[in-house]
Order: C-alpha cells, then sequence, then structure tokens
C-alpha cells in the first residue's frame, strides 16, 4: 500500500503582469488502488497541480507539500519522481522526431528500474501491450508521436503506463480529443493498468463521459485553484446535470 498526499499546496506562475498564484491551498489524499476524479471549469488549476507534481519548472511551488509514502516528491528533480514511482499522462504529449517508440519505452524502463528489461521477455510484453490497445506493431518503429493523430498520441501514454507501472498516475484530460472507439480503448488501459498493479489514479477531465469507463472512487471539484467540493460518484453525475455555476457564483479571483 502506498500513499500520495497532498498537503496546503499554493502554486504560481510568471506571467507578462507578473507573478500570479494558481494553486491556493489544495489538500488530497490518493491511496493504492482508487481512484480520483478532478473536475472543473478551465482555468481551475487542474493542469497546474499535474505540472507541479510531476516537476515542471513554470510552475513555482509557494507552499505546501506533496508527499509520495512520507518522501517530499517537491525535493525530487524529475527523474527521481519517476523512478519514485510518479507518472504523468500529458494533454499535449510532444513529438519526438528521430527517436523510435521502441527505443524511447525501453531506455524509459531502463531508466526507472535501474536495469535493461530481458529483451525476450520485454518485445512480449510490448507487443501484448500494444495489441491489447489496438496498435499495430508498426507503431513500434515511428518516432515518439510524430505525426501522431490525437488518439495515438494518447494511447502511446496508456503504452507507457502499462509497461511502466508507476505507483501513481496522473492522467491530464487523457479523455481530449478521443472518439467513442479511441475512448473505450484507452479507458480499458486504464482499468487494467488499476487491476494488474493497484496502482492510484488522479484523473483530471471536465467531462464524465471517460467517468462512464473508468469508474471512480472519489470525485473533487476544482475551482480558482482550490477543491470546492469531494464525494463519490454521483458527484460527478450531478455535475454533468447542474455544470459548474453554483461554484463560480462564490469563487474569487
Amino acid at each position: 500500500m502506498s500513499t500520495l498526499e497532498i498537503k496546503n499546496l499554493h502554486v504560481s506562475v510568471e506571467t507578462k503582469e507578473g507573478s500570479k498564484q494558481i494553486l491556493r491551498g489544495v489538500d488530497l489524499t490518493i491511496n493504492s488502488g482508487e481512484t480520483h476524479a478532478i473536475m472543473g471549469p478551465n482555468g481551475s488549476g487542474k493542469s497546474t497541480l499535474a505540472y507541479s507534481i510531476a516537476g515542471h519548472p513554470k510552475y513555482e511551488i509557494t507552499d505546501g507539500e506533496v508527499l509520495l509514502d512520507g518522501e517530499n516528491v517537491l525535493e525530487m528533480s524529475v527523474d527521481e519522481r519517476a523512478r519514485a514511482g510518479m507518472f504523468l499522462a500529458m494533454q499535449y504529449p510532444v513529438e519526438v522526431p528521430g527517436v523510435s517508440v521502441s527505443n524511447f519505452l525501453r531506455t524509459a524502463k531502463t531508466a526507472i528500474d535501474g536495469e535493461a528489461p530481458a529483451l525476450r521477455t520485454w518485445v512480449k510484453d510490448v507487443k501484448s501491450a500494444m495489441a491489447q490497445l489496438r496498435m499495430d506493431d508498426s507503431f513500434a518503429e515511428r518516432s515518439v508521436n510524430e505525426g501522431f493523430s490525437g488518439g495515438e498520441k494518447k494511447r502511446h501514454e496508456i503504452l507507457q503506463l502499462e509497461l511502466l507501472k508507476p505507483k501513481f498516475a496522473i492522467l491530464d484530460e487523457t479523455d481530449s480529443g478521443l472518439d467513442v472507439d479511441a475512448l473505450r480503448i484507452v479507458s480499458e488501459g486504464v482499468n487494467r493498468v488499476k487491476d494488474n498493479t493497484d496502482a492510484g489514479i488522479l484523473l483530471i477531465t471536465h467531462y464524465t463521459r471517460i467517468l462512464r469507463y473508468i469508474k471512480p472512487d472519489f470525485v473533487h471539484v476544482f475551482v480558482a485553484g482550490r477543491v470546492a467540493e469531494e464525494g463519490g460518484p454521483e458527484l460527478a453525475e450531478r455535475l454533468e446535470a447542474e455544470g459548474y455555476d453554483r461554484y463560480l457564483q462564490g469563487a474569487t479571483a
């Protein structure tokens, strides 16, 4: 059992007008095997939370801490966070021309485990994961995300998730840009990871459609850089019906 604790997290970002506070005291605890959905309107701080935990240099932590099994993640470099068991599926995966998917995946696995995986077992694992994500074998020889469709990029993110087996996965709007078939395939991959590794999942989304496939244990409503309300799956259903107006009316800038 592992635990990820976010305590009183405050985060600012530098803008043309100066430093702007985005997160204003976020508290959230995720345990192994739990799925937490974060929902909220644009600009509420959802992606800022994801990138701050992952270690993006653009975001300045001004207060609070993020603990992974008692160790302060914020004191770790980005690669140390990955080796400790953190994973971020990006909303907009970047292209890496000249680096094949197969080389990228094996290099990442070697860096996280501290040793290269046995080649025969690794090839078998990669092919199996790709098949379950409906990815053709030729995909492994393409350059990372170069010329990929939106669905291919998101499936590649979940392919990494399945092979790297982190303790905690942060999925930043993994459902954006996906058609119904791709959404179902990606969701099935996330569910396999949770079932097979007992990973904790932090799922950031605007919409409830992905929650029909990935059932959350907890739902957190983000407004103006804070958790405005928490509940179970029924909270997501209420948001679908009512929207965020009642939260925004009381939010301060």
